[in-house]
């Protein structure tokens, strides 16, 4: 077994991050129900979707590898938004964050053994005023139907669109990188 940890995600960015971390890892994935009933904390329904995706993973290599899952969700004004199905709903959701703050949750579950680390990281974003051409130009061009709150930090759209964040830029991209490699050294 060259790799003793598994990614427990199909995302590119999180891919990009532990490799920008050196963390040598591959990737497994298997599929999970990812709702979660209304009224559950943002931070707790990220981290519960993260461990079913890991312990989903868990089941099929076993339980001598370490297995990193993460679910990223946005926040806006107490009300989780997901990723959009379609470029109408794409440029709805761009349109409610426009001018606004919002928190971007990212719940994380580590699993070895019978040992689970669970967390979840906030950070704070804020973002410009955006015209409607802009939003239209955003979504036309980068297809953002595959990232919570229908935008990625690391595009234009994080250039151009958003004034500041409050904490972990990473977290916004989908992995609190910096955490998840403190809890691989106590794991």
């Amino acid at each position: 077994m060259a790799n003793s940890i598994v990614l427990a995600s199909s995302s590119p960015r999180r891919k990009q991050l532990l490799e920008w971390a050196e963390i040598a890892f591959e990737v497994i994935v298997k599929p999970v129900d990812e709702t979660f009933p209304v009224g559950v904390k943002s931070t707790e329904a990220a981290i519960n979707i993260a461990l079913k995706k890991a312990k989903a993973v868990q089941e099929e290599v076993g339980k001598d590898r370490i297995i990193i899952a993460a679910d990223t969700v946005v926040v806006l004004n107490g009300e989780v938004i997901g990723k959009p199905a379609d470029q109408q709903e794409a440029v709805h959701t761009l349109t409610q964050l426009q001018g606004k703050m919002h928190q971007v949750v990212t719940g994380v579950a580590i699993l070895k053994g019978a040992k689970q680390l669970l967390f979840a990281d906030v950070t704070e974003v804020t973002f410009n005023p955006l015209t409607p051409e802009q939003i239209l130009f955003y979504v036309e061009k980068y297809q953002p139907y595959d990232k919570a709150g229908a935008y990625a930090i690391q595009e234009w759209i994080g250039v151009v669109g958003i004034q500041s964040i409050k904490g972990d830029f990473y977290n916004v991209m989908g992995l609190p990188v910096n955490r998840v490699v403190q809890a691989l050294a106590n794991i």
